[in-house]
């Protein structure tokens, strides 16, 4: 058995994770602590389930 960390979709996942953090960081101070957390749970939610 591979190691999970080995697999496509986990590292396409953490690619958009980064991807994601580097999208929040554009937002205004408004948006970051409203849409920014959801956006967050989503995309670690992908790597954590795979």
């Amino acid at each position: 058995m591979r190691n999970f960390r080995e697999y496509d979709i986990w590292i396409d996942s953490m690619q958009l994770v980064q991807e994601r953090y580097d999208l929040v960081d554009d937002f205004p101070s408004s948006e970051k602590f409203i849409l920014s957390s959801q956006i967050t749970r989503s995309a670690i939610s992908i790597p954590s389930n795979t």
